[in-house]
């Protein structure tokens, strides 16, 4: 059948806004990588294709790449960002990014190669932009992690923490937490990042990180303090309910209140950013074999391993049982 003019340019105007379609603009491009969209890559390709002098197409596109999982294109589409945009701080954060990515897929001869090239486009990113706190964050990483020969030091870290409070008092404060966790100062470490929560009340993220830090050092009672704090603030969270699970299942304390958090955990709607239902299986499992209630435990690992039969700990812990 034939089809009118006026119809086909129609059809062709509905297709071309129609859901799914690929973004035709930078702005559309960053939407779609704002909300983690599989279809960002081909958008942001589509994007570069067409506007290959457009510094922020480049970026997109490195953002794009990183998110697929292909940090080796994503250097490529990074120093094709920072040629079209010499004087772009973003363009060098991107690239930086990429680097980062990229160099936990390679052997150590290539991690040597590559690791001036990260700090070089992280702080050349500092250089153009001293507010840009995400690219001090990675250099506080880099000088801490890399030898002296290829330029890292504790002094430059510190240095970067003090950078990083003048702009943001918070991250300020992890850095220097991250600092003190590297030279293994815990206790310090412990009262930056309480610094750092106290400063932004009300944060998720760094209530998280703080009730993380206390299970990691073994503080069940500050552990437990706020989480319970959360909870009260914030009674429909569910992050506090599965890391009071959590923190029941690795001190063999609160046990009655972690099998009910859990429980609880298990039936709310959850953030994808949120454990899975297997892992507060398999926490709720712990839970009961420390309570002695052996059967359930059981009955809770097999649940666990329903969903993820790879489930390594719930095979082990299972067995044990």
């Amino acid at each position: 059948m034939r089809i009118a003019p006026a119809l086909l340019s129609l059809s062709l105007l509905l297709a071309s806004v129609a859901p799914g379609a690929e973004a035709a603009t930078l702005s559309e491009v960053q939407s779609l990588l704002e909300a983690r969209n599989p279809s960002a890559l081909k958008a942001a390709e589509a994007l570069a294709k067409a506007t290959p002098k457009d510094a922020g197409a480049w970026i997109a596109l490195t953002r794009a790449r990183l998110q697929a999982g292909k940090a080796e294109a994503a250097i490529e589409s990074g120093e094709r960002a920072t040629e079209a945009g010499p004087k772009n701080a973003q363009a060098f954060l991107w690239l930086g990014n990429a680097y980062g990515n990229r160099i936990g897929e390679v052997g150590m001869l290539s991690k040597m190669a590559m690791a001036p090239k990260l700090r070089d486009a992280f702080e050349q990113a500092v250089a153009l932009d001293p507010t840009l706190v995400d690219a001090r964050n990675a250099l506080v990483l880099f000088y801490l992690q890399a030898p002296s020969a290829m330029g890292g030091g504790v002094d430059k870290a510190r240095a970067q923490a003090a950078a990083i409070a003048k702009y943001d008092r918070a991250k300020g404060f992890l850095a220097q937490a991250q600092i003190a966790m590297q030279e293994k100062k815990f206790d310090q470490a412990i009262k930056a990042y309480e610094s750092a929560a106290a400063s932004k009340p009300g944060d998720d993220g760094l209530r998280l990180g703080l009730i993380l830090l206390y299970q990691q050092e073994k503080r069940w009672a500050d552990a437990y303090n706020a989480i319970r704090k959360w909870s009260t603030e914030s009674p429909n969270a569910v992050k506090p309910k599965y890391q009071l699970g959590r923190m029941a299942s690795l001190s063999g304390q609160y046990l009655q209140e972690g099998e009910a958090a859990l429980r609880a955990y298990l039936k709310l709607p959850r953030g994808k950013d949120d454990p899975a239902s297997q892992h507060a299986y398999y926490r709720l499992g712990l839970v009961l074999a420390k309570a002695g209630r052996k059967d359930e435990a059981r009955a809770n690992m097999q649940a666990a391993l329903k969903i993820d039969p790879k489930f390594k700990e719930a095979k082990a812990a299972l067995a044990e049982l």
